[in-house]
């Protein structure tokens, strides 16, 4: 063989294997937002045949007999892992939009199961499903660029940052209360999704363990967890929904696209600001039809895991 066809040949090879592992990252993505979305029935399910739905966090306890509650955890851990390995394919910009669409699986979900979502709830579907097509055809794939340690140092203190927000605004008790706890819950979320997207899984199992990235993870997801669920009893859950979409899809974005190297493809960056704008309303007006018709559950969709 020639040395140009060898070229040719070894430039082929290289390329499916790209294709091939972006096609993995869209396919980990889909599955990471269904995770999510089926999940949340799942623990709903259990927090309603526990009693629990509505009362104090005392209430909670009771949730230890329900086995389909913590079917739902799993579930939502597999969904985790599934958004890790979506963000090691994918921009944050993209793969954030998705899991926040996972509120949109739930309300669908629930919709089949009997939950009447409404007109106003299907056409938030539409919409939120046509920014995502549009996200996907501006993506531009490729690898997060590596992070300092000092970076990701601080990736892993921005838990106190959030915890601290939470702890400030609960306990000034005002108009704002709500929408700032939301604002941190976007925060906490947006930090899991850039530590995921940065965490470096070569090495040993050891390694990862006492990578910083790895302890953001756990630390940020557990502390915008409770934030965002402190501010759904604090305030408006829509409001509460909105704000926090949009913290966690706009932070991460921009930090993938100036600090990580994720890309759009030439031309494409008014329909990738439309896809993102869609998702984000889609999603958000998912989450307001479903609590207003039915009082049903709807999905965290806040990040990775």
């Amino acid at each position: 063989m020639s040395p140009r066809k060898q070229a040719w040949a070894d430039a082929g090879r290289v390329s499916a294997v790209h294709t091939g592992g972006v096609v993995l990252g869209y396919v980990f993505a889909v599955l990471a937002a269904l995770s999510s979305g089926s999940g949340s029935i799942l623990e709903a399910t259990g927090v309603r045949r526990a009693g629990a739905y509505g009362g104090t966090s005392l209430d909670l306890v009771r949730l230890r007999r329900q086995w389909i509650y913590f079917l739902g955890l799993g579930v939502d851990v597999l969904g985790f892992v599934f958004a890790a390995a979506a963000l090691h394919r994918l921009p944050l910009f993209l793969v954030q939009s998705v899991l926040a669409f996972s509120v949109g699986v739930t309300a669908t979900i629930s919709a089949f199961l009997g939950t009447r979502l409404g007109a106003a709830g299907w056409v938030a579907l539409g919409v939120g499903a046509a920014g995502l097509v549009l996200l996907g055809l501006s993506a531009d794939p490729s690898p997060a660029h590596s992070v300092a340690i000092g970076w990701r140092l601080v990736l892993l203190g921005m838990a106190v940052v959030v915890a601290a927000l939470a702890f400030y605004a609960k306990h000034r008790n005002r108009p704002w209360t709500a929408p700032v706890m939301a604002f941190g819950a976007g925060l906490g979320f947006s930090v899991v999704g850039v530590s995921a997207r940065t965490l470096d899984l070569a090495g040993p199992l050891w390694r990862i363990a006492l990578e910083p990235s790895a302890w953001a993870i756990v630390l940020n997801g557990l502390a915008a967890a409770v934030v965002f669920a402190m501010a759904l009893q604090q305030g408006a859950a829509t409001a509460a929904t909105a704000v926090m979409f949009t913290t966690n899809t706009a932070l991460s974005s921009l930090v993938g696209l100036v600090y990580l190297g994720d890309r759009v493809r030439p031309g494409f960056a008014a329909a990738a600001t439309a896809g993102m704008v869609l998702a984000i309303a889609g999603a958000t007006g998912v989450a307001a039809a479903s609590r207003r018709l039915s009082g049903g559950v709807s999905g965290s969709g806040g990040g990775v895991g």
